[in-house]
């Protein structure tokens, strides 16, 4: 397989879904236990089913990387490396691979996509439960009720649009000439 830089169309794509994952993060309800819901989690695989794993994953880390230098673009305006490191940063962390489970996904059908949603919001769940209990000395069964059950209905939704709304957005875009096709994974 031959090495492909990113050209500037591919640079434009990756720029457009960090600002919309920046976007979603925006979109915010706070909880009581300081881990916000937000519209992140779906943007995030969204990105991977658009503009496949490589690109979809680069979109995460350059989105990670603005607000670990303290662009105020996580969620509720915050950004720094402290959050990174914070009871969050196990869930901001895991997005790269958020992104690369949607990309595999959309390159096997709706069905397979699903699955690999799924697996990306549990590998999400697995991080951010592994550093929120880290960071606040919490227990993982008492901590999962806190970080994970709450979550899992709006995320359950958020699958849904992605499977439908993911394939309807790159087809329009590659019909129209705004996005090249990435190649399908063996």
């Amino acid at each position: 397989m031959k090495n492909r830089v990113l050209t500037i169309h591919d640079t434009c794509h990756v720029g457009i879904f960090v600002a919309i994952i920046a976007a979603c993060s925006l979109i915010s309800i706070p909880t009581f236990i300081g881990v916000p819901m937000t519209l992140q989690t779906f943007a995030i695989p969204l990105a991977g089913v658009v503009l496949g794993v490589k690109k979809g994953m680069l979109a995460t880390v350059v989105y990670i990387l603005l607000g670990a230098v303290g662009v105020p673009i996580f969620a509720n305006f915050t950004g720094g490396i402290g959050v990174i490191f914070g009871r969050t940063g196990g869930f901001i962390l895991s997005f790269p691979l958020m992104a690369l489970a949607a990309g595999i996904g959309a390159s096997k059908g709706k069905i397979w996509l699903t699955t690999w949603l799924v697996v990306g919001a549990v590998v999400n769940y697995f991080c951010g439960l592994l550093m929120f209990s880290y960071i606040t000395s919490i227990g993982w069964a008492a901590a999962f009720p806190l970080v994970v059950v709450p979550f899992l209905p709006a995320d359950a939704l958020k699958i849904v649009m992605v499977v439908v709304l993911g394939p309807i957005i790159k087809y329009a875009l590659v019909k129209n000439g705004l996005l090249t096709a990435p190649r399908q994974i063996s």
